[in-house]
C-alpha cells in the first residue's frame, strides 16, 4: 500500500519527522511490524540488527616484557532494545561499516591492557580467562554505542623470533615426545604381540584344521575299510553259520549212530553178558551145592573109616607099651586109668586126623596109604598122663 513500510526481520526501521521518538530520540523505532509513513512528511531509514564480525591483530607486550602477536575475532551486533537501536542509529546509521572498525579498535585497546597484566604462561595456558576479562572490560563501552558482544575468540598467540613460547613448550614437547616414543614402543610391542598371538592362533587353527582333516580322513578310511570288509565278513559269517549247522548236523548224526550202535551192539552184548553171568552164577551155585554134598558124603565115609580103624589104633598104642617098664602106683585103678588113657589117646589121634583131612580140602583118604600111614608116627614117643582131654589122674611112666 502506498506509504506503508515494513522492516525486515533483522532490521530496525527508523522514522524521522513528525513527533519525536521514545525518550526524546530524534526518530521513532519500529521492529517486527509495519508502519504507515506519510510521504514527503516522514522519512524512513533501516538499521541492520544482524550479526557482525570484527578481526583484531595486535602486538601486545606481556608483564615479562615479551612482545606477543595476538589475533582475535569478535562477534557482535546492535542490541534488540530501543535504547541500543537509538544509540547505534545515531552513530552508525549513515555508515554502518564503521561498527566493525570501531569495535576492533575498542577490543585492541582492551586486549593490550589485559595482556600487559599477564605472563606468557598465563596467556598461553589461560586463553579463556583472557577472553573473559577482555569482554568484561569492554562491555560497558560497547553498550554506550548500542552494541553487544556475543563472543570473543583468541585465535593465535605468537612471539615471533623470540622463541619464548617454544622454549616454554620444550619440556612439554620432550615429555610429549617421550610419551609418544613410549606410546609408539608400546604400540609396536602390542602390535608385535598381537601379530604373535595372531600367528599362534593361526598356527593353532591350522593344527586343529589338520587334526580335524586327519580325523575325518581316518573316519572316511575306516568307513571305506568297513564297507570293503562288509562283504567278506558277511560271507565269512554265512560260511561260519553253514559250518556250525554242518557241525551240529554231524554231531546229531554221530549221536544217532551211537544210539544205533548201542541199540544194535552194546545192548545185545550187555544182554548176552548178563545172560552168561547169570548162567555162570547158576553153574557155580550148582557146583557149590554138589561140592558141599560130596564133601558131606566124604566126611561121613571118613568118619566111618576112622571108626573102623579105632580098634587097630588102640591096639597099636597098646603094642607100643609092650616091653615097657610101667610102674603102677595105685594098683587096679592105675591099670584102668592106663587103659582109659590109651583109648582117649586113640580118640584124640582120630579127631586130629579128621581135622587135618578136613582142613586140607581133600575129604578123600590117600589112595595109596590110606588113613593108617600116619598111625605109627602118632603112636611113637612118650605118652604122658593128662593129655588134651585131661583124662587120668595118676602118673604113667613109660621106659
Amino acid at each position: 500500500m502506498f506509504g506503508y513500510r515494513v522492516p525486515a526481520p533483522d532490521e530496525a526501521m527508523l522514522i524521522s519527522g513528525g513527533r519525536r521518538g521514545l525518550g526524546g530520540a530524534p526518530f521513532r523505532v519500529v521492529t517486527g511490524h509495519g508502519k504507515f509513513v506519510l510521504p514527503i512528511f516522514r522519512k524512513t531509514r533501516f538499521l541492520t540488527l544482524s550479526m557482525c564480525e570484527a578481526e583484531v591483530t595486535e602486538t601486545c607486550v606481556t608483564k615479562q616484557g615479551i612482545a606477543l602477536h595476538v589475533r582475535a575475532v569478535i562477534a557482535f551486533k546492535v542490541g534488540n532494545d530501543t535504547e541500543s537501536i537509538v544509540n547505534a542509529g545515531q552513530r552508525f546509521l549513515s555508515d554502518q561499516d564503521q561498527m566493525s572498525v570501531l569495535t576492533g579498535r575498542i577490543f585492541a585497546g582492551h586486549l593490550r591492557s589485559i595482556i600487559g597484566s599477564m605472563t606468557v604462561e598465563e596467556i598461553v595456558t589461560e586463553r579463556q580467562k583472557l577472553a573473559a576479562e577482555v569482554l568484561e572490560t569492554s562491555k560497558s563501552e560497547m553498550a554506550k554505542i548500542g552494541l553487544i558482544v556475543d563472543s570473543l575468540q583468541i585465535q593465535s598467540i605468537d612471539d615471533g623470533d623470540v622463541g619464548y613460547i617454544d622454549a616454554m613448550s620444550a619440556p612439554h614437547k620432550a615429555a610429549i615426545q617421550r610419551a609418544a616414543q613410549v606410546a609408539q614402543a608400546q604400540a609396536t610391542q602390542a602390535s608385535v604381540e598381537a601379530e604373535q598371538v595372531a600367528a599362534r592362533n593361526q598356527a593353532e587353527y591350522a593344527r586343529q584344521t589338520a587334526v580335524v582333516k586327519a580325523e575325518y580322513s581316518a573316519e572316511v578310511d575306516r568307513a571305506q575299510a568297513h564297507a570293503a570288509q562288509a562283504g567278506p565278513l558277511a560271507q565269512a559269517h554265512a560260511q561260519q553259520e553253514v559250518l556250525l549247522a554242518q557241525t551240529e548236523l554231524a554231531q546229531r548224526a554221530a549221536e544217532l549212530r551211537q544210539q544205533q550202535l548201542v541199540a544194535e551192539i552194546v545192548k545185545p552184548a550187555q544182554a548176552e553178558a548178563e545172560r552168561i553171568k547169570v548162567l555162570a552164577i547158576a553153574e557155580a551155585e550148582r557146583m557149590k551145592i554138589q561140592a558141599e554134598a560130596a564133601a558131606s558124603y566124604d566126611r561121613v565115609a571118613l568118619d566111618r573109616m576112622l571108626i573102623d580103624q579105632l580098634p587097630q589104633i588102640v591096639k597099636e598104642a597098646a603094642g607100643g607099651l609092650a616091653g615097657a617098664n610101667v610102674n603102677v602106683l595105685n594098683g587096679a585103678d592105675g591099670l584102668g586109668e592106663i587103659a582109659a588113657g590109651l583109648v582117649g589117646q586113640g580118640l584124640t589121634i582120630l579127631d586130629s586126623v579128621r581135622q587135618n583131612l578136613s582142613g586140607s580140602g581133600d575129604p578123600r583118604p590117600d589112595s595109596k596109604t590110606g588113613a593108617q600111614l600116619s598111625l605109627p608116627g602118632l603112636l611113637s614117643g612118650k605118652a604122658e598122663r593128662g593129655g588134651p582131654e585131661g583124662r587120668g589122674d595118676g602118673p604113667v611112666d613109660i621106659d
